[in-house]
């Protein structure tokens, strides 16, 4: 499920959903002022190598904006065949300059090399970030290329149902939305459609 995700994909899908349903047929953007970054930030401080007393200013809240509209034009790519999220669907970032501002930022954080070995398994060398307070942008670039190039890209999905604009990541052959209340409005919507049309 989703919960056990591992932090890259989480921390990834959740700079994704910052753009959202607002329950009244529009979308919502959780990043809209530097106060809603800074609260997304401390809500996943686990996750991220920042000061636990972060606090966001225009110039970061501008910087993640930037980079959640090159994930989100990453994710659109990534479905295909599928179709992209509704709700940036027509505006997205060319993938080359989506690519381009992804890797900008990942390279302004600087990592070190990490042996990891477990039992069982041959030595491997990994990357770990080295922690900066001022490189938020870096450190979630680096946490979306994870997920990019990790096993759960392939099961990343863009949902269809009426007024949903989330990516999720699919968990059984048979599903289609990322909710079960996503499934129902668009249980509800066909049915709705198929009556209309009958009449």
């Amino acid at each position: 499920m989703q919960d056990a995700l591992p932090a890259d994909s989480r921390l990834a899908l959740d700079l994704a959903l910052t753009v959202r349903h607002d329950g009244h047929g529009g979308v919502a953007d959780d990043l809209t002022d530097p106060a809603g970054l800074t609260a997304w930030v401390r809500a996943h401080a686990d996750a991220l190598p920042l000061a636990p007393d972060y606090a966001a200013d225009a110039r970061g809240l501008a910087a993640v904006r930037d980079l959640r509209a090159a994930v989100r034009a990453l994710f659109a790519h990534a479905v295909r065949p599928g179709a992209p999220s509704p709700a940036d669907a027509a505006r997205l970032l060319p993938v080359a300059q989506a690519l381009d501002r992804l890797n900008t930022a990942a390279a302004r954080l600087p990592t070190v090399p990490v042996l990891h070995w477990t039992d069982g398994a041959d030595p491997r060398v990994g990357r770990r970030p080295v922690p900066d307070g001022d490189d938020l942008d870096a450190a979630l670039a680096q946490a979306v290329m994870a997920f990019l190039t990790g096993p759960d890209r392939q099961r990343l999905r863009a949902c269809h149902a009426p007024r949903c604009v989330r990516y999720f990541l699919k968990d059984h052959p048979r599903q289609e939305w990322c909710r079960p209340s996503c499934g129902n409005r668009a249980r509800v919507a066909r049915h709705h459609e198929r009556h209309k049309q009958a009449s």
